[in-house]
């Protein structure tokens, strides 16, 4: 695994950030590609953007399911929507935000364009889940959180688990100050 990249959890500042697009295809990005693939798969996600990896590139990977079979691992470098259709809504996960779950309106099909591993372009569609997966990942590499698309109740209910990431995140920062002095 790459040094310094890591799962990183709500309220970490690099989850808000907008990432900035890959301008290099080099043997180093391939090498972070596969560290996010570790942590997507350790954790047990089917997703994972480059900043939930405390890496502020727009780079998002995928496993999805295909029925009961795990589907081919997919890399999308500098993804871009470029159609959206459809009205669907499904609870969602993060690993970002362990144990936090809520239904979330996306659309139902969605066009991606976006480059791969050596900067050559390609195009694909998906719907349903992939759409869905899509969709949350070119949010991470937005800087929008999944949390910002919850219905209010939702959101209250969320609270106390939102409130127990926030009170680790500052153990943590206090640990890594002190460590440093």
């Amino acid at each position: 695994m790459m040094r310094n990249m890591k799962l990183t959890w709500y309220p970490d500042p690099v989850l808000r950030r907008r990432a900035k697009d890959i301008a290099e295809f080099t043997p180093e990005l391939a090498a972070r590609v596969e560290t996010m693939f570790e942590i997507m798969e350790g954790e047990g996600g089917i997703g994972l953007a480059a900043p939930q990896a405390a890496w502020g590139a727009r780079v998002f990977v995928t496993r999805i399911p295909a029925g009961e079979v795990e589907g081919p691992r997919r890399v999308y470098v500098n993804p871009v929507v470029v159609s959206a259709e459809g009205r669907d809504e499904a609870e969602e996960g993060c690993l970002s935000f362990p144990d936090i779950r809520a239904r979330i309106v996306r659309h139902a099909r969605v066009v991606l364009r976006a480059q791969d591993l050596e900067g050559r372009p390609f195009e694909e569609e998906a719907a349903g889940l992939g759409a869905r997966c899509w969709e949350h990942e070119i949010d991470h590499l937005d800087g929008i959180l999944f949390i910002t698309r919850f219905k209010a109740g939702d959101l209250l209910q969320a609270k106390p688990k939102l409130l127990e990431l926030e009170e680790k995140h500052a153990a943590r920062t206090r640990a890594g100050r002190k460590a440093r002095t």
